[in-house]
């Protein structure tokens, strides 16, 4: 079986969602015919900002509808993040819209406290592994590729493993290490897409977007600082060829989380 996906690795507006759902539209049109997800950076309509209060929308906001338009109108699920308020609080939330109309959502768990992160909005407790066509996929934020647990694949839970970032530069050799070790570990395809350039507060942003398969070997062929959109097919036979081959995961640790 082969799945096909597709993934966007550009420059965001600064905090100007017009201008982001006007380029992202653009770049949905170049999706292959054949694919049946596309992921956008994190934060894909303002870029990682702490400015909750002013920018949150709701879940049945401009930039929600907009995806779930681009869904319907591309034939194709969408997954990204943005702010959303709900209840007082604001989240980095992922959704992924369907062609159906239908939202499903993921909140980030694990809040950057080093750019005060977690002084802004609510960690998120729940995780969320969407089935596409018959292809099981867990959906996480930037920071969450750091704690290995929360992505553990217990008993091969999900197939694919995606991590959506505004990852900077500068720490651009623990992005692709960590991809690399989340699919070797898991046993599972990983995506990660970045943004580039450089943000409002002056950080800069190299992309190196990648899909990897379960060796950990990069699939795909986007470069640093490259505005590119990427169809790239997952051979989900391979992949269960090898995990009968090599079942590591029936050793894992069994383990609890709170």
């Amino acid at each position: 079986m082969k799945f096909s996906i597709t993934t966007i690795q550009a420059d965001i507006f600064w905090e100007n969602k017009e201008a982001n759902h006007a380029m992202f539209a653009k770049a949905i049109r170049n999706a292959s015919d054949t694919s049946s997800l596309l992921i956008l950076p994190e934060m894909y309509t303002t870029g990682f900002s702490m400015q909750t209060k002013h920018l949150a929308e709701t879940m049945d906001g401009s930039s929600v509808n907009w995806m779930i338009e681009q869904a319907k109108k591309n034939k194709i699920n969408i997954a990204g993040s943005l702010i959303i308020k709900e209840s007082d609080k604001f989240f980095n939330r992922l959704i992924v819209a369907s062609p159906e109309g239908e939202t499903q959502y993921y909140d980030k768990k694990h809040l950057f406290s080093y750019a005060d992160e977690h002084l802004n909005y609510s960690p998120g407790k729940q995780e969320l592994i969407v089935s596409i066509n018959g292809v099981k996929i867990a959906f996480f934020i930037c920071y969450d590729l750091r704690f290995p647990i929360w992505s553990r694949n217990i008993k091969l839970k999900y197939d694919v493993a995606v991590y959506i970032a505004n990852w900077p530069e500068k720490r651009k050799e623990h992005w692709i290490t960590l991809l690399k070790a989340r699919a070797i570990e898991n046993q599972s395809y990983v995506i990660g897409v970045n943004r580039i350039g450089d943000d409002g507060n002056g950080i800069n942003y190299s992309g190196e977007s990648g899909v990897y398969n379960y060796l950990g070997q990069k699939i795909s062929n986007t470069l640093a600082y490259e505005f590119r959109v990427e169809n790239v097919i997952l051979d989900l036979d391979a992949l269960n060829n090898y995990r009968i081959k090599f079942p590591a995961h029936l050793d894992s640790d069994k383990f609890y989380l709170d």
